[in-house]
């Protein structure tokens, strides 16, 4: 079976207009390094045993630092924190600097401010075309009183309103 062709930047277009969450994703690696990125990508795959998923591009420097039976914290943002998202998609940015910070499961650094946070293990890795697709186990959650979340759609951040 053939290949579609589609231009890129049309069909990443296209795939904008499907809103997501925004969330940080944090570890540390094997030199005891602090790891963040920011990821749209988030998504719940099963409530027994409790899995999420999210990926990262496999260009990405950090992506050695994540990977089967390693730990993670996934941050769903609230919409006051589009600065925090911002910052954390930047490279070569000492990311932690300045921040208070949390000491989760494995010493994962876990942000204080959150709408809910996830500390996993990672429990898969698949090959996801040029994103690897990470299946973390849910080992811990917390949820806080943020309840607006910070959404992107469209190539912008966008705000819910209930209707």
């Amino acid at each position: 079976m053939s290949q579609p062709q589609f231009d890129p930047t049309d069909f990443r277009r296209a795939l904008g207009k499907f809103p997501t969450g925004v969330t940080i994703v944090t570890t540390k690696n094997d030199k005891g390094e602090k790891i963040g990125v920011t990821a749209s990508s988030f998504n719940s795959v099963s409530l027994d045993p409790p899995l999420v998923l999210w990926s990262l591009k496999k260009q990405a420097r950090s992506i050695d630092s994540f990977g089967e039976g390693k730990h993670f914290a996934v941050h769903v943002l609230g919409e006051h924190q589009q600065a925090l998202s911002n910052h954390f998609a930047q490279q070569g940015v000492d990311k932690f600097a300045e921040l208070s910070l949390d000491e989760g499961l494995a010493e994962v650094p876990l942000l204080p401010d959150y709408s809910v946070r996830f500390q996993c293990v990672c429990q898969h890795q698949y090959d996801g075309g040029d994103h690897v697709i990470l299946v973390g186990r849910v080992l811990q959650y917390e949820t806080s009183d943020c309840n607006q979340p910070l959404i992107f759609h469209s190539g912008s951040y966008a705000k819910v309103v209930r209707g």
